[in-house]
């Protein structure tokens, strides 16, 4: 079965034909090709396919596509503006808060949802909040730090 579902992402409108069984990392990744979300678990247990739905971070692997219909979707691929990155994509850059780079859309995604919602949080706000996405290769040090001071960046540019 398939329905017709109304989506924005990244800021632009979408009608699609979906099938029932696709999740929205399915449609976002094979549909749309925006394949910075990443596959990782498909289990809502690593973080990797985080975006943002409606201002919540979400694990994409465990929406489907069809629970989409109507919402207002943000990927990593929709960060940057104007060809400029995210404070929080230069912070992760500055801070070498990446390694491999899987699991870092998910996590800067993340971060995006937290700053959002707190835009001064301490440390231990930053490490509840990342706790669903798990980073194989980097420092978790750093992926706090580089939070730290995308709050600072953001905090900044919005005097």
């Amino acid at each position: 079965m398939k329905s017709l579902i109304k989506v924005n992402i990244n800021g632009k409108d979408y009608e699609l034909l979906v099938d029932h069984n696709w999740s929205l990392l399915d449609l976002l990744r094979e549909k749309l090709r925006l394949t910075g979300t990443k596959r990782g678990c498909e289990e809502g247990e690593c973080g990797a396919c985080t975006v943002i739905m409606d201002g919540k971070a979400v694990n994409s692997c465990l929406v489907l596509a069809v629970e989409a219909d109507g919402k207002k979707i943000l990927t990593i691929e929709g960060l940057a503006s104007n060809g400029e990155l995210h404070p929080i994509q230069k912070a992760f850059i500055e801070y070498h808060a990446f390694q491999c780079g899987f699991c870092t859309p998910g996590m800067i995604m993340m971060a995006k949802a937290l700053l959002d919602e707190n835009p001064e949080p301490t440390e231990e706000d930053i490490k509840k909040a990342i706790v669903g996405n798990i980073c194989r290769c980097a420092d978790y040090t750093n992926i706090v730090k580089a939070i730290v001071a995308a709050s600072r960046y953001m905090k900044a540019k919005s005097n």
